[in-house]
Order: C-alpha cells, then sequence, then structure tokens
C-alpha cells in the first residue's frame, strides 16, 4: 500500500510540471488573434473568479490582486505559484476519483496558460476599458453567505480570550445558550474569527450542538462506531474554510434550550491579541419549510480505535508512513463533501467505497496536503456519491516524517496523536445524509435522470 500511495503521489506532482513545461514552452505563446493576454482584458476576471476571495485588502492572501498595480510586483511569484498548481490551493488530486465539485476554485490548464502567457510577454496592463466591474467584498467584519442568504437568522459568539504574544497553546471550550425556544431546520452555517488578527491566532474552532433529543428523532449512526469520533459536531472552521450549505432536501436540526459547546485551538504568534473571539452564523430554513432528510458532520478517523489514548497513529522517525480504516455505512447515504485533516507530516488522504457486492470505486484522494488549507471539497449536486446501507468507506492517510518533508519540525522525533500542531491527526470530516429504503431508490432514480440528461446535452 505504501509504495502504491507513493507512486500516486509521484506521477501526480510530476504531471503537473509536465503541463507547466508544455504551457511555456517555445517562448511566449499569444491569443488566437495573434496579441499577447493583458491583466485587464484576460487576467483580471481570473483573478475575480479564483484569487481575490483571499488576495484582496484585510484578507488571508499576503498581497491584493485587485488591481494591475497591486498584482504587477508579484507576476514572477504568481507565475511560479500557477504552473506549479500550488495557487489557487486545490490539493485533490485532479488524475483519481470524482472530479466535479461545487467549490472548485482550482485554475483550469487554459486559465494557467494565459497567466503564464501573460507574465511570459511582460505582464502588460491593457485597455483600462477593458477591466471588469470590481467585485463588491464583504467586509472583514462580513459573512460570505450573505450574499445567497441575507444576514444570518442566529449568531452564536464564543466568550473573549486573550492570546499572549508567547504562549503554550490553549484550547478554550466555553459553552454558550443558543437562545432557541423552537425547533428550527438549519440550511446553511459559517464560522468565523471576528478579525484578521484574530484569524492568525485561531488555529481551529470546534462548534458541538449540546441538545436533548427524543427517541423519535433521527439519530448520528455513526454514534460509538470506534472510528469515527465527535457526536454532536455541529460546524468546524480552519483556514482556508468557508461555510457549509446544506443540499435542498437536508437540513441540520437544532432544538429549543440548545446550547454551543466551543472548543477553539488558539496559538500565539508573536503579538498579543486580545479578547480575540470566534462567531457562528446560522441560516434557517422558513419556518413551516421542513428538509425531508438530515444532515450531520461526522469524523472519520483514518486509523483504528478511537481519539482517546489512541496509539494506531505511531509515526516513526525518518520514515514514511500509512495508516487506514474501515468504516461500515449503517444506513443508505449521500456523501456531500471530503476534507482531510492531518498536521505537519501529513502528506495526504484518500477515500474509497466497498460496496455490498464487493466492488470498489475510488471517491477522492488528496495527494499533496497542505496543512495552511484545509480545504473542503464539495462534491456537485449530480457526483455526490450515493452508498448504500452496508457500504464500507476505505481511508487510507500517508505521512512523511523524514527531512525530505520541508514542514517537518523534527524528523528524528517519533510521533503520536495529538492535538498541538507538532503532534498528528489523520481524519476526514465529512457531511451526511441519510435516507431510508424508499427514499434512496428514489435518489438513485433522480440521479440516473440527471446523468442521461447530462450525456444527451453533450451528444
Amino acid at each position: 500500500m505504501q509504495s502504491v500511495r507513493r507512486l500516486l503521489w509521484s506521477s501526480a506532482t510530476a504531471s503537473g510540471v509536465l503541463v507547466a513545461a508544455s504551457l511555456t514552452a517555445g517562448g511566449v505563446p499569444v491569443r488566437a488573434d495573434g496579441t499577447a493576454p493583458t491583466f485587464t482584458k484576460d487576467v483580471a476576471p481570473i483573478f475575480q473568479q479564483k484569487c481575490q476571495t483571499c488576495h484582496r485588502p484585510d484578507g488571508m492572501g499576503p498581497m491584493s490582486l485587485l488591481t494591475y498595480q497591486d498584482a504587477r510586483p508579484w507576476v514572477r511569484a504568481i507565475r511560479q505559484r500557477v504552473e506549479t498548481r500550488q495557487m489557487p490551493p486545490w490539493n485533490i488530486d485532479k488524475t483519481v476519483g470524482i472530479q466535479k465539485f461545487k467549490n472548485d476554485r482550482s485554475l483550469s490548464d487554459d486559465q494557467i496558460a494565459t497567466i503564464v502567457n501573460w507574465v511570459n510577454a511582460g505582464a502588460p496592463a491593457g485597455d483600462p476599458n477593458d477591466m471588469p466591474a470590481p467585485i463588491e467584498w464583504p467586509s472583514d467584519q462580513g459573512w460570505q453567505m450573505a450574499a445567497k442568504f441575507g444576514a444570518p437568522d442566529l449568531v452564536v459568539t464564543s466568550p473573549p480570550w486573550t492570546v499572549p504574544a508567547e504562549a503554550q497553546d490553549a484550547w478554550w471550550r466555553p459553552e454558550v445558550p443558543t437562545g432557541l425556544t423552537e425547533p428550527r431546520w438549519v440550511r446553511a452555517i459559517e464560522i468565523r474569527p471576528l478579525t484578521v488578527p484574530m484569524r492568525k491566532v485561531t488555529h481551529h474552532a470546534l462548534a458541538r450542538l449540546e441538545q436533548r433529543e427524543d427517541a423519535s428523532m433521527p439519530r448520528d449512526l455513526f454514534t460509538n462506531d470506534p472510528n469515527v469520533a465527535g457526536d454532536g459536531l455541529f460546524m468546524e472552521w480552519a483556514v482556508g474554510k468557508n461555510g457549509d450549505e446544506m443540499r435542498p432536501d437536508s437540513g441540520r436540526l437544532m432544538l429549543p434550550g440548545s446550547k454551543i459547546l466551543w472548543e477553539i485551538h488558539y496559538h500565539a504568534v508573536g503579538e498579543e491579541v486580545k479578547d480575540a473571539q470566534v462567531q457562528l452564523a446560522v441560516w434557517f430554513y422558513p419556518e413551516g419549510q421542513e428538509p425531508k432528510h438530515r444532515e450531520v458532520l461526522a469524523l472519520f478517523n483514518a486509523f483504528s480505535g478511537s481519539i482517546p489514548g489512541a496509539r494506531a497513529l505511531d509515526l516513526p522517525p525518518n520514515q514514511i508512513t500509512t495508516t487506514e480504516s474501515f468504516i461500515p455505512l449503517k444506513q443508505n447515504a449521500r456523501i456531500e463533501n471530503f476534507q482531510v485533516h492531518e498536521h505537519l507530516r501529513g502528506k495526504g488522504m484518500s477515500m474509497e467505497a466497498i460496496y455490498p457486492d464487493g466492488h470498489r470505486q475510488m471517491l477522492s484522494q488528496v495527494t499533496d496536503f497542505n496543512f495552511n488549507w484545509m480545504n473542503m471539497y464539495i462534491y456537485a449536486d449530480d457526483a455526490a456519491p450515493l452508498l448504500p446501507k452496508g457500504t464500507i468507506l476505505h481511508l487510507v492517510a500517508w505521512y512523511d516524517n523524514t527531512k525530505a518533508n520541508r514542514q517537518n519540525p523534527d524528523p528524528d522525533q517519533w510521533v503520536g496523536y495529538g492535538d498541538r500542531t507538532v503532534d498528528e491527526m489523520g481524519h476526514a470530516w465529512l457531511n451526511i445524509t441519510y435516507y431510508n429504503d424508499e427514499d434512496f431508490k428514489a435518489e438513485l432514480a433522480k440521479r440516473a435522470a440527471l446523468t442521461a440528461s447530462a450525456t444527451q446535452q453533450q451528444q
């Protein structure tokens, strides 16, 4: 297994280099009309679509890419990051598994060629009249999902925590009432630290939903499974992740008297950040409009054994190590997304479905995991895996605890499971929607009709 994963990893990296080389070979390519790409006409639309979410004033990126003047000093770095597919951060393997995603922010080959050719041509500015209208991005205090859903219906804020300039990592676990007085179904959720300085000291934030449910209500069917942790998880945030939006027929249920139990991992960055806080925004379905299916958030370990005292994740020094786990689905399910969480030694993870009849399907693989970008890969509506009960999810993770891994703080150390950044983790965050047998058959029929329609359109 280890040699197979190395091969996949190496071949994918090599293919990215070959693609980049082919785009830049033979001098400076030009457009079909014989002219070189310009910023205003060709590059700015790409930056708006794929880059400016982070690269704008007060954004997560180190520089703004809103204007030509912003971008011009960085053109060589932009070309290098684009050629090697480091930016925009999208680490799903494009040669393995499902390739249709609702939030795909990767660049196409044509977009890469346009940016590379623009830089090679001397990064011409172009005609100012060709510049697209600027996007009105939300301020640092704004919510990404407000553009679609408006102001959130509920906001829960964690109590303040001051992060010293130098300190050990801290895990802040306050409990905050939601204030709900009636049951409500959730269609979208978003978490964000309040300000840019607070974002810098927030490693991650978990929001667990604590509420009393009666026996008739649908439950997380993975509860008590030894390979699954996080009963009651409602939302998770880490750098690079935005919010969760439920598909039209599914939602998460919040009950009267519920509370949010926060788990916020803070780490010092060399300057004090006072009264750091994290907020959870919730958008409800309209009253009286209840989705038919319940979606849950599950954390699936890519190693056997429960998290408390887990010894299955044990990385020897100066070695590449793989771990795996097998999780049986106890009910029909639609897998909504794939999100890998590892730390500094983590290099990738794959997710495979082993169906009840024995045939196997590779669903997704992150080949070159980057700790700085906890990407959530949300499957397109006609591509989200529909898995019958009895299907086994097979997770394989691999770790590089050698000096070849530039992120590795010390390759001579044994590394085990732990919450600190210098420790290691290996799990997948999955949003899952459950179906009874009748509804699952209907969903399969709907998917078949969508596939047939798409095939006819292509013909």
